[in-house]
């Protein structure tokens, strides 16, 4: 019996929404990190990029359990003497709400090559409405 090696030719892509409403921040970017990948798929490969795409909406409207919104902090380091910057989640959701999201994911994809083509798949929008109406996305529930 051979080994089958997953090629990007043996998979179609899907489109996938999800709406942020209400749902816990590390639920939402656990199941949109899995569907970027493809771990959802049984011709998974972890060295192909075989995940789909997912539009994401109300990335304004996600929840936090505990005190995360004033003790969760997000650093940014110039490489300067006294260049260290910090924001609190809730100054970051009133900035760019779609980067608290970006970070989370990204936080859990593999950190190689395949990451940037991985997280590219991934729209952003933090109200209700979006661009990828076209594209026909197929709802995808979250619990939480």
């Amino acid at each position: 019996m051979k080994t089958h090696v997953t090629k990007p030719a043996d998979f179609t892509r899907k489109w996938y929404l999800v709406d942020a409403d209400g749902v816990t921040l590390g639920r939402l970017a656990v199941v949109i990190a899995d569907t970027l990948r493809g771990k959802n798929k049984v011709n998974f490969s972890p060295a192909v990029d075989c995940g789909d795409y997912v539009v994401v909406i109300n990335t304004d409207k996600i929840a936090v359990t505990g005190n995360k919104m004033l003790a969760k902090k997000y650093y940014n380091y110039s490489g300067f003497p006294g260049g260290m910057r910090d924001l609190t989640l809730e100054e970051m959701m009133a900035r760019d709400s779609r980067k608290v999201v970006h970070a989370a994911v990204k936080g859990m994809l593999p950190k190689n090559r395949l990451a940037a083509d991985i997280i590219a798949k991934m729209k952003l929008f933090p109200g209700s409405e979006h661009d990828h109406t076209a594209q026909k996305p197929e709802v995808l529930k979250i619990q939480g």
